[in-house]
Formats: C-alpha cells, structure tokens, sequence
C-alpha cells in the first residue's frame, strides 16, 4: 500500500509572519489534562507573549487547569477565531503544543511580567494581585498553522520568536 504525502509542510516566510500575528491574540483556548482523570478538558485563557517572546498566560489557582498543568504541564494551545462572514475553516489558526512552566509568586521576573502583562490586559489588574493567581509560560515545543484551505505548515519553536 502507497503511503501518502505528508500535507503538512515546511513552513516558509509568509508562514512564519502569520504565526507571529496570531501569536499577538489576546485570548486563547488551552488543551490540557484533568489532574484527577488525565481526561482531555479545554478552557478558553487570556494570553499574551512575555518580554522575550514566549507565550503566556495568567491562571487562577481555582480554575481546572491549573490543577491539571501541575500534574501535566504538556498542553496545546489554539489561536485564532473564524472571520465574520466564510466557512470558519478557511481562517487561519495556530496551534501550538507546549509545556506550562509556572512562574513563582516570589520570581525575581514578576514584577516586570506583571507590568508587562497589564500594558496588554488592564483589566486583569482587578485580579493580578490575587494570591492565587500566577503567570504560566507556555513554552513551545511544535506548532502547526493552519492557513486556510491548502495551506498548512509545521513550525518549531524558532520559527514562533
């Protein structure tokens, strides 16, 4: 039996700029495992990138996920929402697989996380100083980008900075 081309392709410039775009999404839906069951759950995140680049979050302690990214940082992140008018499947999407990387509370980098976080999400500064909130680095391990019809690419972490 022939074996089928792998569809997926290498991914070139204009690839890697519209990675990059999607990357500057100020929310995002987060794959992860449940803590207790290692069943698959999904939570919709505020996200944002941190001064070097790597994609982030900031999590409540009271939310599934955090509970499920202690036990199992490996997670998946997807980018991107459907434009107003089309077929929801031909808008570009990014996802990214990742291992969540909890920042302390006590960090020598918080401080500038946190002003950098609020210059792109201000009203996270109701919650920000609540103890049981924390960054997360979600740190990139591969990606796949979705392009729209015919146009789908593989990228490494290299290709995201």
């Amino acid at each position: 039996m022939a074996t089928r081309p792998d569809p997926v392709l290498p991914v070139d410039d204009a690839g890697r700029t519209l990675s990059r775009d999607l990357l500057a999404t100020p929310h995002a839906a987060l794959s992860y495992l449940e803590a207790e069951t290692a069943a698959p759950g999904i939570s919709r995140i505020a996200f944002g990138l941190d001064p070097d680049g790597v994609p982030m979050t900031l999590i409540s302690a009271l939310a599934p996920h955090t509970a499920g990214l202690r036990a199992n940082p490996a997670c998946a992140v997807l980018l991107g929402e459907p434009g107003a008018k089309g077929d929801p499947l031909t808008h570009p999407r990014l996802m990214l697989q990742a291992r969540a990387d909890f920042v302390a509370p006590d960090a020598p980098d918080r401080p500038a996380l946190r002003d950098h976080w609020l210059a792109r999400h201000p009203k996270s500064k109701l919650y920000i100083d609540f103890a049981d909130f924390a960054f997360v680095r979600l740190h990139p391990v591969s990606a796949v980008l979705n392009g729209g019809f015919g146009r789908a690419f593989r990228l490494v972490p290299a290709d995201l900075v």
